[in-house]
């Protein structure tokens, strides 16, 4: 299949000073325990996974022809390796609060080491596929409705904005190197129902260790978090049709056409060049 990718689509990094609240609001997202832990874990997955990430796309490289997509691999490195750096600095803090930052990481690393060690490079481009596509589907979920992060830190919901927006941009990148350099849908599938359970189970280990440490896991705030996430209108349930699309024979990133939101959100965003 053709790529969906608009033609004029621009991937740049952005250079973002946050200037991280030091020591961070310990709920910093509405007063809201679940909410900002449920943030946090997932912060807790990025440095390693967007190096993962980068380093599955780079190793394909080589094998690109179509300058366009040459030049948004380019961006997409750039995008990826800034936000791990953000993320290092934001995770810093959550260690500055007595959380053991350290531990939840361990099980990334070691799983990611394992899935470098035994599986085919085509295999590890394929989960990266598999998490862009995670991420892109939330990340539009936050951009075009605020209440997700309505209420936080301003220098957190500028980050996390930040993120999306970029997230976003590039979300059909290893999407459109897989389909050149493999393209077996049946493999993309398989990686999609591995990246869910393990996305689920770190985030849901990591709130629950956060929740524990500040003595606020327990069943009304773990039941109010679930409803959040899973209620009618939770925000998980907002994401289940876009994420189903993803299994189907003729699915490309860019047939969930959010253009037009990412342009508007990169105006807030002007004046931070790469």
């Amino acid at each position: 299949m053709s790529s969906l990718t608009p033609a004029n689509l621009s991937i740049r990094p952005r250079h973002m000073d946050f200037d991280l609240p030091n020591p961070l609001p310990r709920h910093w997202h509405s007063n809201d325990p679940f909410k900002t832990h449920f943030f946090n874990a997932m912060s807790v997955l990025f440095p390693d996974g967007e190096r993962y990430f980068i380093e599955s796309v780079r190793h394909f490289r080589d094998q690109v022809t179509d300058p366009a997509l040459k030049e948004q691999i380019r961006g997409f490195i750039g995008q990826e390796g800034h936000h791990s750096r953000e993320h290092v600095e934001y995770n810093n803090r959550l260690r500055d609060l007595g959380y053991d930052i350290d531990r939840l990481e361990i099980t990334v690393k070691k799983r990611i080491r394992f899935v470098q060690k035994q599986f085919s490079a085509e295999r590890q481009l394929a989960g990266t596929v598999a998490m862009e596509h995670f991420t892109a589907i939330m990340a539009n979920a936050m951009l075009r409705d605020p209440q997700w992060i309505q209420g936080a830190t301003p220098q957190l919901r500028q980050l996390w904005r930040w993120h999306a927006l970029e997230e976003t941009e590039h979300k059909a990148v290893a999407f459109d190197v897989y389909m050149q350099v493999c393209g077996d849908r049946s493999i993309l599938r398989k990686a999609m129902r591995q990246a869910t359970f393990f996305f689920l189970k770190d985030v849901t280990v990591g709130t629950w260790h956060m929740l524990r440490k500040d003595g606020a896991l327990n069943v009304k705030t773990w039941c109010k978090g679930m409803y959040w996430l899973w209620g009618p209108h939770g925000f998980f349930s907002h994401l289940i049709s876009d994420y189903r699309d993803f299994y189907k024979e003729d699915f490309h990133p860019w047939q969930h056409d959010n253009a037009q939101l990412m342009a508007s959100v990169a105006e807030e965003f002007q004046g931070h060049p790469a």
